[in-house]
């Protein structure tokens, strides 16, 4: 059985996952293929959600699933190796946490090395800001870190329905607003 998404509150969100170290094993395979059809499934649910990490399935493994509208594609011990000193504020959601909405920092450009399904190095340079904003949270979960962790302030979490209701006004708050890749 495919294991669901993990909910805020799960213990299991806060801890660091571990670096995988053979991508050729069974276990490393299933869990690829468990967390890029998680995505799947949830895009194809939801109709929003562009990544999903290994913890937040319950897998303690640094594994990212990334669909930017092209289709699914995984990153594997993925690792911020520059930020830039430019940052903006998005409100950023969470598959762990679908109806909250949460006012964030991010940086606006990134670097990151990682290894792709089949082992091979690569380094992603110069993220614009999408990619970068979506990789800074995903990698957070590795980490252990929720959006929750790295809002502005105590007026920073908004219901889901309620800033649907009333989006205009809340992204008026910020300075990016992410784009659907549904």
């Amino acid at each position: 059985m495919r294991p669901g998404i993990l909910l805020l509150g799960d213990p299991l969100l806060r801890r660091s996952a571990m670096e995988v170290e053979n991508l050729s094993s069974p276990e490393i395979r299933g869990d690829i293929a468990a967390l890029m059809e998680t995505l799947e499934d949830f895009r194809a649910a939801k109709g929003f959600g562009r990544g999903v990490s290994a913890p937040q399935i319950g897998i303690s493994r640094k594994i990212l699933a990334i669909n930017l509208g092209k289709g699914t594609f995984v990153l594997i011990n993925p690792k911020i190796t520059r930020k830039s000193g430019a940052k903006f504020t998005l409100w950023d959601d969470c598959m762990s946490f679908p109806d909250l909405f949460v006012r964030v920092e991010r940086s606006l450009s990134i670097d990151v090395e990682y290894l792709d399904e089949g082992g091979a190095n690569n380094e992603w340079k110069n993220l614009g800001q999408a990619e970068s904003e979506l990789l800074q949270h995903e990698i957070d979960h590795l980490h252990g870190v929720l959006a929750i962790d790295r809002a502005l302030d105590r007026e920073s979490l908004v219901y889901r329905p309620l800033f649907t209701e009333r989006r205009a006004y809340f992204e008026r708050m910020v300075d990016y607003c992410i784009a659907p890749t549904i």
